[in-house]
């Protein structure tokens, strides 16, 4: 592990160096890849630095032990020294995880009012909420591309982009079954029901990751419905895109410009074809694995939302670690929850690399 280390710090220093070529910051293309090479390989480059520079203090602090004067001193700085040494190694083997290629991508999100009829819709609308106000907290824009409502303002399914910096990387683990208990706006009786929502997680996919040959798609145009009033759209702005090999359709309607209507289906279309071919590569790889933590299973039942005990469970975790305070989660604090998510995916994965070696 640390002959490979230093192969990266190596590669690391080598790349600082040609920055400061005049050939390399002459040129914008040249300079951004090399850039962007060596802001990746930097967090591995200083923990092992800093992991030579931990070894070297115990080593030293090994040596005083002998010297009855220091011997106190040297104990101190050999306890330091050792938990240093530990922490850095646990850190390094995170940093030496594979990377998911599409944690830098925005993220396109679909919510829908699942069992529980209206009340499902519901819930689906206090996900998008959620998820609205997750977004806000960190900066991310949403981009709403389709939208089915209800007359009491639920939502029977909706599409929308999030754009960030790691917008994919934390939204990720929100994909499959959300479960609320509840007693409904529509119940007289106060009972508590049980509906749900299912959401599904897709990184944004531009045209170089994934090519659609124009011959495949149905592309139709018709008129944006609405809630009524000024938000109908009076001309045939909306765009309904058909995968004819796959029967997968698309549609968005949320744009008053067709071009910018067909831009975003198109985007959407890319991105649930993508995810088709990653799945059946996962499958085919590693079919045992599909219980994996951010498998995106969309029939997976990952969250239950209890309203009268003020719970969420997140049914992927365990122990104390599995309950957050609910009127914190739907207002959009998920920081914690998926704080927790990341840890237990990047313990899963230690627990499958140690297996593999």
């Amino acid at each position: 592990m640390f002959e490979k280390l230093k192969q990266i710090k190596n590669q690391y220093e080598e790349l600082c160096r040609r920055m400061e070529e005049p050939e390399t910051y002459s040129d914008p293309a040249r300079y951004q890849k090399c850039e962007r090479e060596a802001r990746e390989l930097a967090p591995l480059a200083e923990a092992y630095v800093a992991y030579e520079t931990a070894g070297a203090r115990l080593s030293s602090a090994r040596e005083m032990l002998d010297d009855p004067e220091l011997r106190e001193l040297a104990q101190e700085e050999y306890r330091e020294a050792k938990a240093e040494l530990a922490h850095l190694e646990n850190e390094i083997r995170l940093l030496l995880l594979p990377k998911d290629p599409n944690d830098g991508k925005n993220v396109i999100v679909e919510i829908r009012g699942g069992v529980g009829g209206e009340e499902g819709m519901l819930f689906a609308a206090d996900l998008f909420r959620m998820y609205t106000m997750y977004a806000e907290s960190r900066g991310w824009k949403i981009d709403v591309a389709n939208l089915s409502e209800t007359e009491l303002g639920g939502i029977k399914e909706i599409s929308f982009v999030v754009e960030g910096a790691g917008a994919y990387s934390r939204l990720k683990f929100e994909a499959g079954g959300h479960r609320v208990q509840r007693v409904p706006i529509t119940e007289s009786g106060g009972r508590i029901h049980t509906s749900a929502a299912t959401v599904a997680v897709l990184p944004e996919i531009g045209e170089v990751d994934f090519k659609l040959d124009p011959g495949d798609l149905k592309i139709d145009t018709y008129r944006s419905s609405g809630a009524g009033g000024q938000h109908v759209n009076k001309t045939e702005s909306a765009i309904r895109i058909t995968h004819l090999p796959t029967g997968l359709v698309v549609e968005c309607q949320d744009e008053r410009s067709q071009y910018k209507n067909k831009d975003r289906a198109m985007q959407i279309l890319r991105a649930k074809l993508y995810e088709r071919e990653q799945a059946k590569q996962n499958a085919a790889v590693a079919a045992e694995r599909k219980s994996q933590i951010g498998s995106g299973d969309r029939s997976e039942r990952v969250r239950t939302y209890n309203y009268p005990q003020n719970r969420v469970t997140d049914h992927r975790l365990s122990g104390d670690n599995k309950n957050f305070n609910l009127s914190a989660i739907i207002n959009g604090e998920l920081d914690e929850l998926i704080d927790a998510l990341v840890a237990a995916d990047q313990a899963e994965k230690l627990s499958m690399q140690a297996v593999e070696t």
